[in-house]
């Protein structure tokens, strides 16, 4: 008699036809961790705060998220899909964005006035004497 031999054989499950085939938009980060987790739209609907069609719509790419909801994004995601950008007025934007503030609350936040930093995220002026200081606080170790 032959001994018997136990053996297992592992491997990732194949990714389901609803995964998005390439991750560039925030719908798709959120499309992706959703299928990763195996919740369905209602139950990151309730974790963010939204309706679970704005969610549908989200992870279609139909509509983008407000700028309110993308810290609670990122809380669900566990990791900002945000690019950092490389100008100072994208690192900017994507500061306030992460805070989930708006241009007005950004400003009132920095002690600025709002149609300042409009001018800085559209790159419109660069900051200068102690608006330096004002931004590097801002973004912090960005």
């Amino acid at each position: 008699m032959l001994p018997f031999c136990h053996f297992e054989i592992r491997a990732t499950r194949p990714r389901t036809s609803q995964y998005p085939k390439q991750i560039s938009t925030l719908g798709d980060h959120l499309r992706a961790r959703r299928l990763d987790l195996n919740l369905l739209q209602k139950q990151v609907a309730d974790q963010i705060g939204v309706h679970p069609l704005t969610i549908t719509n989200w992870e279609s790419n139909e509509s983008s998220p407000e700028v309110h909801f993308i810290p609670a994004i990122i809380q669900f995601l566990g990791y900002d899909p945000l690019p950092p950008g490389s100008s100072l007025a994208q690192r900017i934007a994507t500061r306030r964005q992460v805070l989930g503030l708006s241009q007005r609350g950004m400003a009132e936040r920095m002690g600025v006035n709002p149609d300042t930093l409009r001018g800085w995220e559209a790159g419109q002026h660069q900051p200068t004497g102690k608006s330096v200081n004002v931004i590097a606080r801002a973004l912090g170790n960005w």
